[in-house]
């Protein structure tokens, strides 16, 4: 059944309801309201008219509020647009005041009014003002906007009121350098007529050297970072203070990085292959003599016959008859003037040589014997010869008579001054004769030799500067040879200290083998077994594959056969005599020790640290780029340094790389690798510089992708205008990509002269700080 019930008038409904709630009053005894309500007549109408007015001031109210906020909301994003404008005009510099579109304020109130101007949103005219103090730049706008609704009710207009501050905050930040320190590094920029003498200024710093102005960009990068000024002019004294963590760490290179000695001693093996050598030693025979047997003396020999001629003796005289009337000469007495003999009988008397000598008598003085040995040979002999010679050296005196014919004539007896002679005898002897073998240096194989290098390491990260090496020549015993009588010392090899600079030698790497050009391919992905190039993997003795080995060129030689222009290299054992040694055959250079991520308070250490830096050798981009990573890395071999701040904020990370130059390698180079054409490690043939450049290029291209992997932004610099296309598109490719698809990479630069390598480095610096809205 369809629902009959009509609804009453509004007031006859309401009435009808109020009726059933209560009773009715006369009318004399209701009030105005309740007399209205029971009238029905004009009900409706009235009441429209009475909400009205309330009505229209809400309606009202509300499109002036909302113009209102549409306004302030605008005005609050040109203060903010503003301010932004206004501190990264300011940079790294100061603040600058005025309008002009040149000064920081200018640039500031420009960017406001292209966001909000006079008039807009039917407000009046705009006043605005930015501040700088302490690095912050602080505005503040204010407009008076007309109402359009609300001005019934007595309010004609309202004031808009904004202010902002933004600031450079930089948040904690680490940034590791990779510079190149090549020997380039000491030539001017590249410029028309220029040519740098050697490549390398001849090994020394031009007075104005692209060294000199990668110091300078360093240090105004630093101040726009820090915010601590340096020596350096770098165009404004920082301005502000940095609340944040920053760090700076370096990671020179050329050939090869100096970063032993900042590492563990247990990232190092104990024993380590070097192109060395290894003594050659002979078997030797020495001997002993024992006692002597007694000598074996011959006869004296006779008196020579020539001491019975007058003629042999000399200064004869008569001798005096004073003391006597006779004289005894070997046991005779002889009358010295014997009487009644004329001069025929008195010569008649010397009877050892017919009518001329008597007789002689002569006296001995035995000299001490001397003896020569007989030389001992191996092993003829048993016993040694000893051949003994005693000298006699006599005197001898003549006597004769003769007649003296004056006054009546005398036979007188005549003696002859001393006459001198020797007699020798001769003699022998023996001494047995002991054996004994030794050792003795006699050569060098030159080889590749294991070296137990464990003596470098001092404990924990300490390091000892050198370790003793057995690559020396030393005398031995003082010995008899066989074929000698003579004592000489044996040779033996000794210890000598090598040097060791902090340099390395890297761990495992892939090996090509295929011997054909070496591609980025190669290294795309980066091969498991290549650990050199893995910049996360913590060294550990059970994986011997993964330590590394220090780099000692005084325990290193190259060797070859032939001299001079005739020489040629080989991987050959070579064997010389112990005297002189192989020339090393092998270029070394070694940059300054690297610097570990460290806050830098103090502008004068930074200073003092960058004055160390040398330029020298040639090119190998990928051991800077692999050690930056691992300086930086928060996972790796400083995880407990690097993964986040003291107090567990965390960290961001960047890489600055700068070279000047193109890959630049030699097969002779003593680098990580060992000295490549004889080491082999990268290839299993013998490499030529093309091989090494293309290795070094392909392993930069894979370990700059890796980096970018690690959430790691990569800055690239090439400077001096030195660096061919190819390489030119390598560095730009390693760079870190804009966010933006198909934006201009904004994180390689390319700077030809110092002015701009320092603007490009003030740029890396300002953007890495966050330019931020503090309020």
């Amino acid at each position: 059944m369809a629902d009959t019930r009509r609804c009453a008038p509004f007031g006859m409904w309401d009435q009808g309801k109020m009726g059933n709630r209560m009773a009715r009053k006369p009318d004399g005894q209701k009030g105005f309201l309740a007399r209205l309500l029971s009238n029905q007549a004009g009900n409706v109408l009235f009441m429209t008219a009475a909400f009205l007015i309330p009505l229209l001031g809400l309606v009202g109210g509300g499109v002036d509020m909302s113009r209102l906020y549409l306004a302030k909301t605008r005005l609050q994003q040109a203060c903010d647009a503003g301010a932004l404008a206004g501190r990264k005009a300011m940079d790294t510099g100061a603040w600058t005041a005025g309008t002009g579109p040149s000064t920081t304020e200018g640039r500031a109130l420009n960017m406001f009014s292209g966001n909000f101007k006079d008039g807009d949103f039917g407000t009046g005219t705009v006043t605005k003002s930015f501040t700088e103090s302490g690095g912050v730049v602080s505005g503040t706008a204010s407009v008076t906007m007309p109402m359009m609704v609300i001005k019934v009710l007595g309010i004609t207009s309202k004031t808009i009121n904004v202010s902002c501050t933004a600031k450079m905050e930089i948040p904690n930040t680490d940034v590791m350098f990779v510079i190149d320190n090549t020997g380039s590094m000491n030539c001017q920029v590249a410029h028309s007529g220029y040519s740098c003498p050697g490549g390398d200024n001849n090994g020394v710093e031009d007075s104005t050297a692209k060294m000199k102005g990668l110091r300078s960009a360093i240090k105004c990068f630093y101040e726009a970072l820090a915010k601590i000024d340096t020596t350096e002019n770098c165009g404004s004294t920082p301005a502000g203070t940095v609340t944040a963590q920053i760090r700076f760490g370096f990671m020179p290179y050329s050939v090869n990085v100096n970063v032993g000695k900042l590492l563990p001693n247990s990232y190092f093996a104990d024993t380590w292959n070097y192109q060395s050598r290894e003594p050659v030693y002979t078997t030797v025979y020495a001997w002993t003599a024992g006692t002597e047997s007694p000598v074996s003396w011959g006869s004296w020999p006779s008196n020579p016959s020539s001491l019975t001629n007058a003629g042999t003796y000399s200064g004869w005289g008569d001798i005096n008859t004073s003391g006597g009337s006779t004289v005894t000469v070997n046991g005779i007495a002889y009358t010295k003037r014997p009487a009644g003999l004329n001069n025929t009988t008195c010569l008649a008397l010397n009877t050892m040589t017919p009518t001329t000598l008597l007789t002689y008598s002569y006296t001995t003085n035995i000299q001490t014997p001397t003896y020569t040995s007989s030389t001992p040979t191996y092993p003829a002999d048993t016993n040694q010869t000893l051949s003994y010679s005693e000298d006699d050296n006599r005197q001898a005196i003549g006597y004769r008579y003769r007649w003296n014919s004056s006054g009546t004539g005398t036979c007188r007896l005549q003696s002859s001054n001393n006459y001198n002679y020797t007699v020798t005898r001769t003699g022998t002897s023996t001494k047995p004769l002991t054996w004994t073998s030794h050792n003795n240096l006699t050569g060098w194989t030159y080889k590749q030799v294991a070296h137990n290098i464990s003596g470098l390491k001092a404990g924990g990260s300490s390091w000892n500067n050198s370790v003793a090496l057995p690559l020396a020549t030393a005398n031995g015993a003082s010995v008899t040879l066989s074929g000698s009588t003579t004592a000489s010392y044996l040779k033996t090899v000794a210890n000598t200290n090598i040097d060791w600079d902090g340099c390395i030698e890297e761990r495992q790497t892939f090996q090509n083998t295929n011997n054909t050009t070496i591609t980025t391919s190669d290294w795309n992905p980066i091969p498991a077994t290549a650990y050199d190039t893995d910049f996360n993997t913590v060294p550990t003795a059970i994986t011997p594959a993964t330590l590394w080995g220090p780099i000692l060129d005084g325990a290193v030689w190259a060797r070859y056969t032939g001299s001079g222009w005739s020489s040629s290299n080989t991987v050959a054992d070579v064997v010389t005599a112990a005297s002189p040694d192989l020339s090393r055959n092998f270029s070394y250079s070694c940059p300054t020790q690297a610097k570990k991520l460290q806050v830098w308070s103090t502008a004068s250490a930074l200073e003092t640290y960058l004055g160390t830096l040398v330029a020298g050798g040639n090119t190998y981009h990928d051991i800077g780029m692999v050690w930056g990573a691992r300086f930086i890395s928060p996972t790796g071999i400083f995880a407990s340094e690097n993964a986040a701040t003291p107090s567990g904020q965390p960290i961001q990370r960047h890489i600055v790389f700068m070279t000047d130059g193109d890959t630049v390698t030699t097969t002779s180079n003593y680098s990580a690798y060992g000295v490549t054409w004889w080491d082999r490690r990268q290839t299993s043939y013998a490499p030529t510089s093309t091989d090494t450049n293309n290795i070094v290029n392909a392993r930069t291209t894979a370990l700059c992708n890796a980096i970018k992997n690690q959430n790691i932004t990569l800055w690239v610099v090439s400077y001096g205008g030195g660096v061919n296309s190819t390489t030119e598109a390598r560095l730009q490719n390693c760079a870190s990509t804009p966010n933006t698809p198909g934006a201009a990479n904004t994180h390689f630069f390319s700077a030809t002269d110092t002015a701009t390598l320092i603007a490009k480095f003030q740029q890396i610096a300002s953007e890495i700080a966050d330019l931020r809205l503090i309020s």
